[in-house]
């Protein structure tokens, strides 16, 4: 297929953080608000002059004195971003908006504050608490916190409009991205796509680390040219499939992936569009910061809400997906050390194979997987597997 204009532009925006819209927001006097989780709304870091940058640590080789802090027994991901903050990585955010939702992440921002890896005047750290499951008790306190603990931050530290017209600007904008990004990964339903997993995930991270306002312009028109792309004649991929599980913010990842014949053509992961990329409905006539953090608790798929009806949530959505997507086979993935997904994973994996018929391929990984000869073999021995399955009539081989 013909080269999309803007990929190369893309990739080179998910190289550092500090990246060159980022810098373009903040000349002219936007706010980079910096965060790492789903149960952190993202439309609400998007309020007056604020923008949200989903922190990542690309191309992370030694995480050494990460590890002096914090262990070796704990995510590799959180290890990676205190790295990065210790190099100066992160000296370009006005704040960071945390929650406590899993004790590896809550030690990142800890050590964050003590070594003080960053020296702007207004810098602040804040974090909110998040519930294990849903009700009407839990929706109110995580009002109550984005309110008292972001909202009324911003505000106060940086004279922030944070007003319900402010709340449905940021969600409007929010929802334009969503839209766009929905009706480009739906492509992925085609027999033979005018986009790959891989563009996808290009897109899909630019949206979370840069402007919305300034990234919109390039994801309008990347549409438009994706509509009139002709795919090549024949597709390049063996086999179709969903990829389920925690944090994936490394394109390496996928590009090994589709190196191996397999093409992603759904993503229900942290920084994936699903969730993430669904539009927020709400009524104005209504409490909108509710409407806003109750979307967010009803979408999540993060393991950390452990009720009955979380964890088959979960499931349902892995298999939905699949079917909706056409995949061939689900790989469930896990960040080492992550320890909600390393109870989750393990007997989701199973299930989603005993109960729902699908193949899987069940794997934890470090943080960066770069050229990973181990999961570069993992990966084709699947994609033989679902091709022998398919010459098989779906039996099992």
């Amino acid at each position: 297929m013909k080269d999309l204009k803007y990929l190369i532009e893309f990739e080179n925006l998910l190289e550092n953080a500090d990246n060159e819209l980022v810098k373009k927001a903040q000349a002219d006097g936007d706010l980079a608000i910096g965060y790492t989780c789903y149960h952190m709304p993202e439309v609400l870091l998007n309020v007056g002059n604020c923008f949200s940058v989903r922190l990542r640590a690309p191309r992370s080789s030694s995480i050494d004195i990460a590890t002096y802090y914090m262990s070796n027994y704990t995510c590799e991901y959180c290890r990676s971003l205190l790295e990065r903050a210790i190099e100066g990585g992160y000296q370009f955010l006005d704040g960071i908006a945390g929650v406590d939702a899993c004790s590896a992440m809550n030690r990142c921002y800890e050590h964050f504050e003590i070594l003080k890896c960053c020296d702007k005047p207004n810098f602040f750290i804040t974090h909110c608490d998040i519930p294990y499951k849903i009700e009407s008790y839990t929706v109110d306190q995580m009002e109550i916190q984005m309110r008292l603990r972001l909202l009324d931050v911003l505000t106060e530290k940086y004279g922030v409009d944070t007003s319900d017209e402010a709340l449905l600007k940021a969600v409007e904008e929010h929802n334009e991205v969503c839209r766009i990004m929905t009706e480009i990964g739906d492509m992925r339903k085609l027999p033979n796509p005018p986009i790959t997993g891989y563009e996808y995930h290009v897109l899909c991270l630019v949206t979370y680390c840069c402007p919305k306002r300034l990234i919109l312009p390039m994801l309008r028109e990347t549409l438009e040219e994706i509509k009139s792309r002709e795919p090549d004649e024949k597709p390049a991929f063996r086999a179709r499939v969903a990829v389920v599980g925690s944090e994936i913010d490394d394109l390496d990842f996928t590009r090994l992936l589709e190196e191996a014949g397999a093409m992603v053509v759904a993503d229900r992961y942290c920084y994936g569009s699903k969730p993430g990329r669904e539009e927020i409905k709400i009524d104005p006539n209504e409490n909108i910061l509710r409407q806003i953090v109750l979307h967010y608790m009803k979408t999540s798929e993060c393991a950390r809400y452990m009720s009955e009806e979380k964890v088959k949530q979960r499931r349902d959505t892995a298999d939905y997906l699949a079917r909706e997507y056409g995949a061939d086979g689900i790989i469930y993935e896990q960040m080492k050390f992550c320890d909600f997904w390393a109870f989750e994973r393990p007997l989701a994996s199973h299930i989603l194979k005993e109960e729902y018929g699908w193949p899987v391929l069940s794997i934890d990984r470090p943080y960066n997987v770069r050229n990973s000869g181990q999961l570069r073999t993992r990966f084709q021995a699947f994609v033989e597997a679902l091709e022998i399955k398919r010459i098989h009539g779906g039996k099992e081989a």
